[in-house]
This record gives C-alpha cells, sequence and structure tokens, in this order.
C-alpha cells in the first residue's frame, strides 16, 4: 500500500500504483515542456508555480477516470497536462485579483514581479493549455471550452454578489461550482473520455468530479481560516482581507440573522470593518477559528464529499473506484 502525492491517497492495487505513478511522472514532464519559452524570462515566471509543487488533484482524477477504459490511451497524459495548465493559469489570475503575497508556500508571481506579468503568464499558460488541446480533437476542446466559460463565470458571479433576495449560501454553492467544480469535472471526463469509456461511465464520472470539486473549495475555505501557513501554502485568511465571503463567514452571517446574538452580530461587524490592519486581521480568524459556522462550513464539506462518493454508486467494484471514494474521504480530512 503506497500513498500517491501530497494527498495520501493509499492505493491497494500495485497495478493501478504503477499506472497512476507513471502518468503523474509523465504529467510532471509535461508541465516543464509546455511551459518552456524561446525567452528566458517568461519560462522561468511560467515554470515559477509548477516548480513550487502543488497536489496536482486534477491531473491524479485524469489518471484515476483513464481506469474505466484503455489507461495507456495517448490522449490521457495530455488532456492532464491541459486541466492542469488551466488551474495553474488560474492561480497566476487570482493572486492578483486576491492580492495575495504567498502560494504553495513561495513568493506569489504578483508579489515577485508585479501584477502585469502575473496577469500575462497566466494568459501564456492558458495558449499553452490550448496549444496541447488542439491536438486533442474538436470534442475535447468543445468539453474544455464550456468548463472555461463556467470557471470565468463563476469568478464573475463571486467578484459582482448574490443579487437582491438570493440566498447567499447557495449563491455561493454556485461560484463554487463554476469557479472549481468545473475543471475537476473536466478532469474526470477526460481521463474517462481519452480511456474511451463508454458515456454512462463518463457522465458518472464527471457528475462524480463536480462535487467533489466543490467539496474540495469547501474544504479550502475551512483551512484558510483554520490552519496557519505552514500547512496551506498560503497567507490564512487572504478571502477574509479581501471582504471575499466564504463558507465559514457566510454560515456565520445567516447564524447572526437568524438568532441575533450579540457576539454574532459583532464579530459581522468586525468582518466588514478594514481588514487590512493586522491586528483586526488576527482578532477576526481568531473568532472564527472558535465559532459553530466554522463548524457548519466543515459539515457542508462532509455533505458534498458524500455526494461524490454516492456519484460513483453504478461504477462497477474496482481499484480505481476504492481509490475515488478514498479521495472523498481525503478532503474531508482536510477540513477536519
Amino acid at each position: 500500500m503506497t500513498d500517491v502525492g501530497p494527498f495520501g491517497l493509499s492505493v491497494r492495487d500495485q497495478a493501478l500504483e504503477a499506472d497512476v505513478q507513471a502518468g503523474l511522472a509523465a504529467v510532471e514532464e509535461g508541465l516543464f515542456e509546455a511551459t518552456k519559452s524561446e525567452v528566458p524570462f517568461i519560462t522561468e515566471a511560467a515554470q515559477h508555480l509548477v516548480r513550487a509543487g502543488g497536489k496536482r488533484f486534477r491531473p491524479l482524477l485524469v489518471m484515476l477516470s483513464a481506469q474505466f477504459g484503455d489507461p495507456y490511451a495517448p490522449g490521457i497524459v495530455p488532456s492532464a497536462v491541459v486541466v492542469e495548465l488551466t488551474h495553474l493559469a488560474t492561480l497566476y489570475h487570482d493572486d492578483v485579483m486576491d492580492e495575495a503575497t504567498v502560494r504553495r508556500g513561495v513568493a506569489s508571481a504578483n508579489t515577485r514581479w508585479g501584477n502585469s506579468v502575473a496577469v500575462l503568464t497566466g494568459d501564456f499558460l492558458f495558449a499553452r493549455a490550448s496549444h496541447t488541446l488542439a491536438d486533442l480533437g474538436p470534442e475535447a476542446v468543445r468539453v474544455q471550452a464550456e468548463a472555461f466559460e463556467r470557471l470565468v463565470t463563476g469568478q464573475i458571479l463571486e467578484t459582482a454578489g448574490p443579487q437582491d433576495g438570493r440566498d447567499p449560501v447557495e449563491h455561493y454553492l454556485d461560484v463554487l461550482g463554476g469557479k472549481t467544480g468545473s475543471l475537476v469535472a473536466v478532469s474526470c471526463r477526460f481521463g474517462a473520455m481519452m480511456s474511451g469509456a463508454d458515456e454512462t461511465t463518463v457522465d458518472v464520472l464527471t457528475q462524480y468530479g463536480e462535487r467533489l470539486g466543490v467539496a474540495f473549495q469547501l474544504a479550502d475555505d475551512v483551512l484558510d481560516i483554520a490552519s496557519d501557513s505552514h500547512e496551506s501554502g498560503k497567507t490564512p485568511g487572504t478571502d477574509l482581507r479581501e471582504g471575499i465571503p466564504t463558507m465559514p463567514v457566510l454560515r456565520l452571517r445567516e447564524r447572526a440573522a437568524r438568532l441575533g446574538l450579540a457576539d454574532d452580530i459583532a464579530l459581522c461587524e468586525l468582518l466588514d470593518s478594514d481588514l487590512t490592519d493586522d491586528e483586526r486581521h488576527a482578532e477576526a480568524l481568531r473568532l472564527l477559528r472558535a465559532h459553530p459556522a466554522l463548524e457548519q462550513a466543515r459539515k457542508d464539506t462532509v455533505r458534498y464529499a458524500q455526494d461524490a462518493r454516492s456519484a460513483l454508486a453504478p461504477l462497477p467494484e474496482c481499484a480505481a473506484k476504492t481509490a475515488l471514494v478514498e479521495l472523498c474521504d481525503a478532503v474531508v480530512h482536510r477540513a477536519g
């Protein structure tokens, strides 16, 4: 039994372990190849986050989903490179929007080179993803384009906020479905699709990926409040500082509106104040870490992870299915 990747996914089947390890190694090579430029500075900026590592969560899902068809089909590794390049590109852009200073334990690209270079590097990665995608056929291009549209829509919805009368929690879950669920779903879809799995299997794995992606982001929300930078690889409370409401904050506000407790209202007022002040920010983090809203956000994570697990029910029992189920547990554990 071997752990694959930073997620600590336990693979009990030697053949599956070998396939996944070989696939991820090939993806890593593909990422470095795809981020090379004739201009050395562009190569340095484009490989900044590749070299910083990461969970390679999406490529892992491509490899596991490919086990339901031919796991050695030629399109599998390139499609995994596409989804990871797309994900990396969004990180460059996210860090600019969030004014983040740390990503994956290293200085963010915008901190190191400025916002313009970070945005343009993200664009460069999108271009390289499209170049690789073009060789995978028109259906793959369509699937990726639809996912990218959903991803951008989710980001815009987050920026715009919920319309009047819309439940903020429902709005936020829609945001996560677009921002995170879409690309995780495509990872599973590409793995199954490129392996030649039947249409039902492709659909099942796509639904699984969508739900797992939301659970994954909800776990990140909890981790952003509950962990220190050593655990998460980025500055804790970044969204809090920027006034972006994540699930723990939304659950707090929901509770404050429902119960009207003075402490809850006071914490909401603190969150609405200027949290660029380090002392206020630290106090807000301290209070949120001890608040029942954080536990409610953990329960939301568990619910989506269980939904993802349930989606796998139609698939035949096999080592890959077991690994996908265990990923649900791993996501929940991150939020524990």
